[in-house]
C-alpha cells in the first residue's frame, strides 16, 4: 500500500499521488506526442519541434508522478515531475512565436507588426529561455531540508512565472496589433491571399488564453505556499494544469499552420536572426 514518506526528515509530498490520474495523462500526453511528432516529420515543420519537446516533457512528469505514488520519499521522482510539469509552457510558447513570426512574412505584412520578424522569435524566445532557467532554478530548491531554502526557491519559481507571463501578455498584444493593422490594410484594398493567416492568428489567441491561465494557477499556487490549498490537494493540478496544456495540444492539432512551412532557408534565418536580404546575398554569390 503507498504511504508518505519522509526525505531526510521532511514530507515532499502533502498527499499520495493518484496512480491512475497519473497514468491517464502521461498516456495522453504520449498519445498527443506521437501524433505531433508525425505531422512533422510528414510536413516537415521543423519549428514544431520545440512543442514536441514539451509533450514529451508532460507525458516524463506525470509518469514520474505515476512513480511517486509508491516513492512518496524519494528525491528523483519528485524532482523530475516538478521540473517536467513546470516547464511545458515555455516550450509550447517557444514554437507560437514562431508561428507568429511567419504569419507575418507569409502575408507580407512586416510592416504592422509592432515587432519585426527578424528580431520576434529571438526576443519572445530569450525571454522564455530567460524563464526556463529561473523556474528549473527554483524547482532545484524544492526538496531541500531547510524550510528557508525551500522559501527561496519558491521566490526563484515566482519570478519565472511572473516574467513568464509579462513575456506572454507582451507577446499577444504584439498579435493583437498586428490583427487590427493587418486587416484594416486587407479590408482597404480588399486584397485577396490563400494563407488563412486570421484563422491561425484565433489559434494563437486560444493557446496563448489557456497557457497564460495555467502560468497564473502555478503562480497562485506558489504565492499561497506548501501550506496553500493547492497545495495540499491534488485536482487542480490536473484540472489547471494537465487538461489545460491537453487543451493547448489538441488546439494546436487541430489548427495546425503548415501553410507557413518556409524553405531551409529561411528556416535557418529563423533559427540564427539573420535577415532575409542577408541570406539572398548569401545565395547570389
Amino acid at each position: 500500500m503507498p504511504s508518505l514518506e519522509t526525505y531526510k526528515g521532511t514530507y515532499l509530498w502533502e498527499y499520495i499521488p493518484s496512480l491512475a490520474a497519473a497514468l491517464t495523462f502521461a498516456i495522453l500526453f504520449l498519445l498527443l506526442t506521437i501524433v505531433h511528432t508525425h505531422k512533422t516529420l510528414k510536413l516537415q515543420t521543423w519549428y514544431t519541434i520545440p512543442f514536441i519537446t514539451g509533450g514529451i516533457s508532460e507525458s516524463m512528469g506525470y509518469a514520474s508522478r505515476a512513480i511517486a505514488t509508491y516513492h512518496t520519499g524519494s528525491l528523483v521522482p519528485f524532482l523530475l515531475q516538478a521540473i517536467f510539469l513546470l516547464l511545458p509552457p515555455c516550450l509550447f510558447a517557444g514554437t507560437l512565436y514562431m508561428v507568429y513570426s511567419r504569419i507575418v512574412r507569409a502575408v507580407h505584412g512586416e510592416r504592422f507588426s509592432i515587432v519585426s520578424p527578424r528580431w520576434c522569435t529571438r526576443i519572445f524566445v530569450a525571454g522564455d529561455l530567460l524563464c526556463l532557467n529561473i523556474q528549473s532554478t527554483g524547482a532545484g530548491f524544492l526538496p531541500k531540508p531547510k524550510p528557508k531554502l525551500v522559501q527561496i526557491g519558491n521566490a526563484i519559481i515566482i519570478t519565472g512565472l511572473v516574467l513568464q507571463v509579462v513575456v506572454f501578455t507582451g507577446f499577444m498584444w504584439c498579435c493583437v496589433l498586428f490583427h487590427r493593422k493587418f486587416r484594416a490594410d486587407v479590408a482597404a484594398t480588399r486584397r485577396a491571399g490563400e494563407i488563412p493567416w486570421e484563422s491561425v492568428l484565433y489559434m494563437l489567441y486560444g493557446t496563448s488564453v489557456v497557457i497564460s491561465i495555467r502560468n497564473v494557477f502555478r503562480l497562485v499556487e506558489f504565492i499561497t505556499g506548501h501550506g496553500g490549498y493547492l497545495f495540499l490537494n491534488e485536482w487542480p493540478v490536473y484540472v489547471f494544469d494537465g487538461v489545460l496544456m491537453l487543451i493547448v495540444m489538441l488546439v494546436f492539432y487541430i489548427w495546425y499552420p503548415p501553410q507557413l512551412q518556409l524553405d531551409g532557408t529561411e528556416s535557418m534565418i529563423e533559427l540564427s536572426g539573420e535577415d532575409r536580404a542577408s541570406a539572398e546575398d548569401g545565395q547570389g554569390k
